[in-house]
């Protein structure tokens, strides 16, 4: 954090914020931070900032977990292998305060600039502007306590600093990690006092917009808050992230369901899911249509926060398999492989009766099929065969391109996008995605079925409901209305079937890490394992080890922080 200068971020942050207007070069080189009182566009530069750098969705950390390996030696593999220590963090977001002194700065300077000269305008343009600051600020600090939030040596639960104010470059920045409940009321105190700012929604309707500006002139409002702002941090946006907070206090690894933290994201949740229609809300192509869908398209009903499109073709680069001229990354395992459950909806088993050893892959779960590349599955009509005579798919072929598990990924690629033998690519789009309904869903069936089991209600939703119309929505259990998801009566099988489902409907998005952590149970994550064909038989594979400490569901300081300031306490075991 004391790497963070006050002046000399000012030209990144221009830079980043893609402003079109040009600048004289003596502006640039005399006024320096004056400009920011004087250039809104220039000041608006700082806001901007707090949306860089975002938690990308297609960081693959599912390959530090037993979901998946990677065919090559990466940061994650080390990770997951037994070299995750202090100095070396792959999941640290640390980095993220940067964003926050950003935001703290624009804080800072916001009531000097003159956004707009008609006075009521103007102070509408400073009151969203400051709402937007202060929820970043907060969502960033979320992020921040996702990965480092813990305990300390003595067991005592520590949050981490909160910063809420300017720090210049000659500040001290040697500052306390909070409790972990004073960080938790310090985010939640943030993002209630954005919403005071924000509406629900940017567009326009003024039955959406927060009180304050209940004597607006319709037209004033809907400039400042219209359509032309989606994209940034909402109202519906805030309520989202304040359920997840309260979802990762009440986690076992934290508060383990003491307070009223539970019964707040229940809360929260009801009410944003209500006003998607409920249960029936559910986008009921939600499956694929948020990262499978045609170019030009941009409603994304499944989507609630998310980045632009833009035209990439690397995540298919990457993982394609070699036959398809792609390096095949990420390896799926034959764990999350055994995770779908038979197309009755009972958890897969070799001893089912619709189990077929010559053909293990049919009679599952539908989403099987379309998230896993397995042996004999198909990309775009393109089969791809992992086992014995399958070239150069097969398993360890070809070093650093077949997959290592007997798997490919299938989800989160294009499947009719081509790369030819001479490198070309067609086109397709991608988004990274921050938040979306599937994961509200499920983290309100959590919360309703610890607060009471599975037929608790909040809002007219409970954890069976909620779970029925996700599974029923994958194509599970049809022919038999569900008989296995009726069958469960206790809080402890509904708990396991939701944590399943979670896996299987959010997997290689990057969840998976932070669920295993805030159920306490990263440290107990098996080996990973795949598997080989040789005609119609398959040999069981052990991949690669998971090795993972009991201090493994706390991430670590960066050991360099601990030594720069000494009031940091370092996690325990790290």
């Amino acid at each position: 954090m004391n790497n963070i200068f006050k002046y000399t971020a000012i030209v990144l942050v221009l830079l980043s914020a893609g402003a079109c207007t040009m600048f004289e070069p003596l502006d640039e080189n005399l006024l320096g931070e004056e400009r920011l009182n004087i250039d809104p566009v220039f000041a608006e530069g700082l806001l901007l900032n707090g949306y860089d750098e975002m938690p990308n969705q297609y960081s693959f950390s599912d390959v530090a977990t037993d979901d998946a390996v990677n065919n090559v030696v990466n940061n994650y593999t080390r990770m997951a292998t037994g070299e995750w220590n202090s100095q070396n963090t792959p999941t640290s977001r640390w980095g993220q305060y940067e964003q926050i002194l950003y935001v703290n700065n624009f804080l800072e300077v916001i009531d000097n600039v003159f956004w707009k000269r008609d006075t009521i305008t103007n102070q509408l343009f400073k009151e969203r502007m400051r709402g937007e600051a202060i929820a970043l600020r907060a969502i960033r600090h979320f992020w921040v306590l996702q990965e480092h939030g813990g305990k300390n040596n003595s067991g005592e639960l520590l949050g981490i600093p909160y910063i809420s104010e300017l720090l210049s470059f000659d500040a001290d920045f040697n500052i306390p990690r909070l409790g972990f409940q004073e960080t938790v009321n310090r985010i939640n105190t943030d993002l209630e006092e954005a919403l005071e700012y924000l509406p629900m929604d940017w567009d326009g309707d003024l039955a959406k917009r927060p009180s304050r500006y209940n004597d607006i002139d319709a037209e004033r409002y809907q400039f400042v808050f219209g359509s032309s702002q989606d994209g940034r941090v909402s109202g519906r946006i805030i309520k989202a992230i304040q359920a997840k907070l309260n979802i990762l206090a009440a986690s076992p690894a934290f508060l383990n369901g003491s307070g009223d933290y539970y019964q707040i994201a229940a809360n929260i949740l009801g009410g944003l899911l209500n006003d998607n229609g409920g249960v029936a809300g559910l986008d009921p192509n939600g499956l694929t249509n948020f990262y499978d869908f045609p170019n030009g398209t941009r409603n994304f009903p499944e989507v609630l926060w998310r980045e632009n499109v833009y035209s990439s073709a690397w995540v298919e680069e990457a993982n394609f398999p070699p036959s398809l001229n792609g390096d095949g990354a990420v390896n799926p395992t034959q764990n999350l492989v055994d995770a779908f459950p038979m197309l009755d909806g009972t958890p897969f088993s070799t001893s089912h009766p619709d189990y077929d050893a010559a053909n293990p892959y049919t009679n599952r779960d539908p989403r099987l099929a379309l998230y896993i590349l397995y042996n004999g599955n198909d990309l775009n009509g393109r089969v791809i065969n992992t086992g014995v005579g399958g070239g150069s798919d097969e398993v360890d072929k070809v070093q650093g391109k077949s997959t290592r598990s007997g798997f490919y990924m299938k989800k989160l690629v294009a499947p009719d996008l081509v790369i030819s033998n001479d490198g070309s690519t067609t086109t397709t789009e991608k988004m990274s995605i921050y938040l979306r309904y599937t994961d509200l869903y499920l983290l309100l069936a959590e919360a309703t079925n610890e607060l009471g089991g599975p037929d608790n209600m909040v809002d007219g939703m409970s954890a069976r409901t909620i779970i029925g119309a996700i599974r029923s929505r994958a194509g599970v259990g049809l022919s038999n209305g569900d008989a296995y998801l009726s069958s469960i009566t206790s809080k402890a099988d509904m708990r396991e079937l939701i944590r399943n489902e979670r896996r299987l409907e959010l997997c290689f998005e990057g969840y998976r890490m932070y669920d295993l952590r805030r159920w306490g149970i990263l440290d107990n994550t098996p080996n990973a394992k795949g598997a080989k064909y040789n005609g119609a038989n398959y040999t069981i594979l052990n991949v690669e080890s998971r090795i993972y400490g009991d201090n493994a569901n706390y991430g670590p300081i960066p050991q360099n922080e601990i030594v720069k300031f000494n009031k940091l306490e370092q996690n325990q075991g790290w």
